[in-house]
C-alpha cells in the first residue's frame, strides 16, 4: 500500500515530534513555517520541501493526504480550514482552538470537505489512563461520584520568554490551552458533559510575561450529578511535580498519578483489580522543561487505520471542542469573580 503522505503548518518543538512519527510511519512531503530557517532546517533534516506561506503549501503540494496543524493556538482554527477546504484531512494540536466559536467552524469546514479532522489528545493513550477509562466503560467503578484533578508543573519566565507567542492572551489563550487541555479533555471523557462551573484564577509568579493566569481553582457540576475539582499551577518549584486524575465511585477509588497521568498509584475497586499495565513512554523533553507524555506515535497510528483501514477516529472535532468548551467556562467564571 503506498504511504499516506503528511505536511506540517508550523515548525517549532512540537513539530519536531510530529515529523520524527510521520518519517518512521508515513511521508513527509513538504513543511511550513513563516520563519523561514526553521522551514529549512525541518525540511533538510527529513529531506521534504520547504514553504513560509500555508497557502503555497497547500497550492502546490496536490498529493499531500494529511496536514498536521503544529502553529500558535490563535492560528489552529484558520490553518484548519484552509487546509480542509484545499481537500485534505487534518491533525490539529491541542488545543483544538481558543473559543467554541471557532471549534464549530473546523467541524462545519470537515463535514463541508468530507474530509477527517482529528485532534491531539495524547493522554488518551497512557496506560494507566487507558486502564481507568476501560474501568469505567465496563462499570467496575458503578456510578461515579466525584473526580480530582490535579496539574502541578514548572513553567519560568525563560519558557514565556524565548517563545514569541506563549503567554501572549490572544495567541496562546491561557494555561489551561497551552499547558493543561489535555488534562480537561480526561474530565469529559471519563465523566461527561460539565454543566457548571465556580473558578478563582490569579497570576502570582508571572506578571511581567503572562498575560493571564499561572493558578487556578477550579469547582465542576457534570450532567450526571458528579462533582469535581481541578487545581492547577505552573508554578511548582523549580520542575513538574503531579498530574494526576483520581475518581471516587460508589464501587471503587482509582488514582492515576506520576508527573504526566502515567503511574497507577492508587486502586480499589469491589471485585476488580488492575493488573500488568504497561511502562509508559517517557515524557516530552524539550530542553530546560518536559512537556505531557509523547504518545505522538499511537496518535498517528490512529490517523493510519481510520484512512487505510477505516478505524474509528480516536479523538475528533466534536470531542476536541468540548475541552474548549470546558475551559471557556472556566475562564468565564473566573473572570466574574474578578470583577
Amino acid at each position: 500500500m503506498q504511504k499516506i503522505t503528511f505536511g506540517i503548518i508550523g515548525c517549532g518543538r512540537i513539530a519536531q515530534r510530529h515529523a520524527e512519527h510521520i518519517s518512521t510511519m508515513a511521508q513527509l512531503s513538504a513543511v511550513c513555517d513563516t520563519k523561514p530557517a526553521r522551514a529549512k532546517e525541518l525540511s533538510a533534516k527529513y529531506s521534504c520541501n520547504a514553504y513560509n506561506n500555508i497557502d503555497e503549501l497547500l497550492s502546490a503540494e496536490k498529493n499531500i493526504d494529511v496536514i498536521s496543524i503544529c502553529t500558535p493556538n490563535a492560528f489552529h482554527a484558520e490553518h484548519t480550514i484552509k487546509a480542509l477546504n484545499a481537500g485534505k484531512h487534518v491533525l490539529c494540536e491541542k488545543p483544538m482552538a481558543i473559543t467554541v466559536g471557532d471549534c464549530r467552524k473546523m467541524i462545519e469546514a470537515a463535514e463541508k470537505a468530507n474530509k477527517n479532522l482529528f485532534i491531539v489528545k495524547q493522554n488518551r493513550f497512557n496506560p494507566p489512563i487507558v486502564e481507568m477509562k476501560k474501568a469505567i466503560d465496563q462499570g467496575k467503578l458503578g456510578k461515579i461520584y466525584s473526580v480530582q484533578l490535579n496539574c502541578f508543573w514548572n513553567r519560568n519566565d525563560r519558557y514565556y520568554e524565548e517563545s514569541d507567542w506563549k503567554g501572549k492572551k490572544a495567541l496562546d489563550g491561557g494555561t489551561l490551552y497551552t499547558q493543561f487541555s489535555h488534562f480537561i479533555d480526561l474530565l469529559y471523557w471519563m465523566v461527561g458533559e460539565v454543566a457548571s462551573v465556580q473558578a478563582i484564577t490569579k497570576n502570582f509568579a508571572h506578571p511581567g510575561t503572562v498575560q493571564f493566569e499561572d493558578t487556578g481553582v477550579v469547582l465542576l457540576r457534570f450532567q450526571n450529578g458528579a462533582i469535581g475539582t481541578v487545581n492547577y499551577t505552573v508554578n511548582s518549584f523549580k520542575k513538574n511535580m503531579e498530574g494526576s486524575i483520581t475518581l471516587f465511585g460508589e464501587k471503587g477509588t482509582i488514582k492515576v498519578g506520576g508527573q504526566y497521568l502515567n503511574v497507577l498509584e492508587y486502586q480499589s475497586i469491589d471485585g476488580y483489580e488492575i493488573k500488568d499495565v504497561p511502562q509508559s513512554a517517557p515524557a516530552n523533553e524539550y530542553g530546560f522543561y518536559q512537556g505531557s507524555m509523547s504518545n505522538h506515535d499511537k496518535v498517528y497510528a490512529n490517523v493510519i487505520d481510520v484512512l487505510s483501514k477505516n478505524a474509528p477516529i480516536a479523538t475528533g472535532g466534536f470531542e476536541g471542542m468540548k475541552t474548549v468548551e470546558i475551559i471557556e467556562k472556566i475562564y468565564a467564571q473566573s473572570a466574574k469573580n474578578e470583577t
